[in-house]
């Protein structure tokens, strides 16, 4: 299974920073290795893709996957939440099997 999905309230914030950004930018979300527990998110602006990056686009937002980060969020959802701790994406995903607390990083 290799299905991302994007919440409504992370379509928006990506829509929003994107539309500060020159036209054409995508934002880039992807997996290095580092972190407090193994594996991190990186979340970056760019302007290319590349041919084998898995695209995501619902209205103003693209989001680009690069096909070894796509093998760690498999079946991931990409949310963003704004709570007392502060505003940030989070990723849901169930390949993780532990995540530091502020969940940027993560273990399989």
């Amino acid at each position: 299974m290799t299905d991302v999905t994007i919440t409504e309230r992370a379509v928006s914030k990506v829509a929003a920073i994107l539309s500060k950004e020159p036209a054409g930018a995508m934002l880039r979300v992807s997996v290095e290795g580092g972190g407090c527990s193994g594996f991190q998110y990186k979340f970056d602006v760019e302007r290319e893709r590349a041919d084998d990056d898995l695209v995501l686009g619902r209205d103003a937002a693209t989001i680009l996957i690069d096909p070894v980060s796509v093998g760690f969020l498999a079946g991931s959802e990409i949310d963003f939440v704004d709570d007392l701790i502060g505003a940030a994406f989070k990723i849901n995903n169930p390949n993780a099997k532990s995540s530091c607390g502020c969940g940027t990083s993560f273990s399989l």
